[in-house]
């Protein structure tokens, strides 16, 4: 197995190599507004550190949120077309299931929360038993009306360090990691685990919309 993985539904993007053991390249860059510009460039290089080929990939992981639309679409439309292109499988997973892993592998223990900005002054949310066992769906909602429901749990990711009102036990990583995302796939993959379609997990429309109402003006 040589599994690559990608992300962008954060602020970071984030790309690295499996082999199924272990990450053997691993590259990140936090700039919300350059997704497009540095998925690329940042594949070429866990490439060239591995001493590998693009051929040589045999799975495609990628998170498929929740996140805003614009980033999170860069990374799945960036993994659908190395799917094609190397006929190989592309698998989806949770970013915020990624974001926990990563909390797990720092000495993280459950139970804990999940959040990650998604703007607008709200969080994308979930809360997790332990770094491998999500409760429930991703949600979006606004810090305060979670202060209560996740009182005394540490709450991992940009989220809520946004919000340390709301989430008074705030803690890194606070952005999600394509290694953590890739040893994730890679686990559930060997046990035969079924991943996600690489579908987006918007939660909510995206800011960009046809108005209502619209007139259509023919030549007469």
């Amino acid at each position: 197995m040589l599994l690559l993985a990608v992300d962008t539904a954060t602020p970071a993007v984030t790309v690295a190599l499996h082999d199924g053991t272990s990450v053997v390249a691993e590259t990140g860059q936090v700039d919300a507004r350059r997704h497009g510009e540095l998925l690329l460039p940042a594949v070429d290089r866990v490439l060239a550190e591995a001493g590998v080929k693009l051929d040589a990939v045999t799975d495609v992981v990628v998170g498929v949120g929740p996140g805003p639309y614009t980033g999170l679409r860069v990374g799945l439309v960036t993994a659908a077309t190395f799917g094609s292109a190397l006929s190989v499988p592309v698998h989806g997973l949770c970013t915020l299931d990624g974001l926990a892993y990563a909390a797990g592998q720092a000495g993280l223990e459950g139970p804990f929360a999940v959040a990650t900005d998604a703007r607008r002054k709200e969080v994308y949310w979930a809360r997790y038993e332990d770094s491998r066992t999500r409760s429930g769906e991703p949600a979006v909602d606004r810090p305060a009306e979670l202060a209560e429901q996740l009182a005394g749990l540490p709450v991992v990711g940009a989220g809520a360090l946004l919000y340390p009102e709301a989430f008074p036990d705030a803690r890194g990583p606070e952005h999600v990691s394509a290694g953590a995302l890739a040893a994730l796939a890679a686990e559930r993959l060997a046990a035969g685990v079924e991943l996600l379609p690489p579908q987006p997990l918007y939660l909510r429309r995206p800011d960009a919309q046809v108005p209502k109402n619209y007139k259509v003006v023919t030549p007469k």
